[in-house]
């Protein structure tokens, strides 16, 4: 097993990092890019894995088109498949066999798509046939419960059916900003669309061939707030981000007001100053970007910051369960992040969490596992501004920030690969 020894001999942190293109916007301008019928340039797409895999997907012509890790190709590609001749076998990795993707496909089914599971039911991998684009019901409800990239994956392929789509979303909603999104990429594309109460229709059109710049990752951004945090003493300049982002995440900025963290906005350059007051208390419903929750909740652990989380459902069937791998890696350094009981919630039926404790490295060098999730790995390496600590399969960061460690030596991190047998 790869191990990365991470360590700093000071907690100052400085200097400037440009950040990779969001892996969000690139995975939908790819998809935009297949339905098109003239080709455009896209700029600054990340070069994470996810990116890369539905870049190769998309250019196939294999019958199996296999995604690995990659949820949001996997989802994507699922709708768009529908529209493409013949029948493909779209699979993962054994960790994606586990992910739900059921409401996608009996949303698709209802639209007239032709899909089948080939292993169990509600689970990849499918095999996926040709909508009749001319004999397909065009209005189709569907639980705003589930994961927006569901929904982003049937509006992606709505102009380029016969009669649009029309889809009223039942419940609460549970991701907005990626929805708006996912619409707002649409609309630079020459898209119409209509959004009224529970309501999006988007009437038959053309989607139109225009270049685009790919903006930074906003959940790359959250990793060096954690570093800011952490260090007390941090003036970073990140480069290719912008104040009116389309990215639900770059809600990191205001949520790490409450660590005194200051940001400031020059054309597409932002900086992190520690430079505020702190919060003795931080309390945040995630439910609207919940990929920076890791993030919050190990730079509270660094600075022993009590946090009050809600908004975590999601985080359960990623890539993998976030919940419990915050709970057991915490516990490593003295840290707890438990469920609060129901009798001390303010709401019903909505689970509260409590980040407590300050890191501690107990006089030893914490191994942090991964579980095969990017997050994991680039949301604890922060605490080597703290004391030594080994991260375990560091690679996994290369699903959406290949260059993270790259990036972390040059702020001065020490990063040393080790090998367990032998020592560093």
């Amino acid at each position: 097993m790869k191990q990365y020894l991470v360590k700093k001999d000071d907690i100052r942190i400085s200097g400037t990092i440009k950040l990779d293109g969001s892996k969000s916007l690139s995975n939908r301008a790819l998809i935009i890019q297949a339905l098109c019928d003239q080709n455009f340039k896209i700029s600054n797409c990340s070069s994470s894995d996810d990116s890369e895999t539905l870049k190769m997907l998309l250019a196939s012509n294999n019958e199996v088109l296999d995604s690995h890790h990659a949820g949001t190709t996997f989802r994507f590609l699922c709708s768009y498949l529908c529209l493409q001749k013949g029948n493909q076998i779209l699979t993962g990795s054994e960790r994606m066999k586990q992910r739900p993707i059921g409401p996608l496909v009996d949303a698709l089914r209802k639209i007239g798509a032709d899909i089948s599971y080939l292993e169990n039911e509600g689970y990849p991998p499918l095999k996926i046939g040709t909508i009749d684009k001319d004999k397909y019901n065009n209005k189709l409800e569907i639980s705003a419960g589930i994961s927006s990239q569901f929904i982003s994956s049937l509006l992606l392929i709505a102009p380029v059916l016969s009669k649009g789509l029309e889809i009223t979303l039942i419940g609460e909603l549970v991701s907005r900003p990626y929805l708006e999104m996912t619409l707002k990429m649409m609309e630079y594309f020459g898209i119409q669309w209509d959004w009224d109460g529970q309501v999006i229709k988007i009437l038959p059109q053309k989607y139109v061939s225009k270049d685009i710049e790919i903006e930074a990752d906003w959940s790359a951004a959250s990793y060096y707030y954690t570093l800011a945090a952490i260090s007390g003493n941090a003036e970073i300049n990140l480069i290719g981000l912008s104040e009116n982002s389309l990215q639900g995440d770059s809600k990191i900025a205001q949520i790490m007001e409450g660590f005194g963290i200051i940001t400031s906005y020059q054309g597409n350059i932002i900086s992190l100053k520690t430079e505020g007051n702190s919060l003795q208390l931080l309390d945040h419903d995630f439910i609207k970007e919940p990929d920076i929750a890791q993030s919050v909740a190990v730079a509270c652990a660094g600075v022993g910051k009590v946090g009050i989380f809600t908004g975590l459902k999601t985080l359960r069937i990623k890539e993998t369960d976030r919940i419990l791998a915050l709970q057991n890696e915490l516990m490593k350094i003295n840290v707890f992040f438990n469920k609060m009981p129901p009798k001390f919630t303010k709401k019903t039926n909505v689970e509260y969490y409590v980040v407590e404790g300050k890191a501690d490295s107990k006089g030893t060098i914490p191994e942090f596992d991964t579980y095969k999730d990017h997050r994991m790995a680039m949301a604890f390496a922060p605490l080597g501004l703290l004391f030594p600590i080994i991260i375990n399969e560091p690679d996994v960061v290369s699903k959406s920030y290949p260059k993270y460690w790259s990036d972390l030596n040059k702020l001065g991190f020490t990063i040393t690969e080790i090998n367990p047998h032998l020592g560093s």
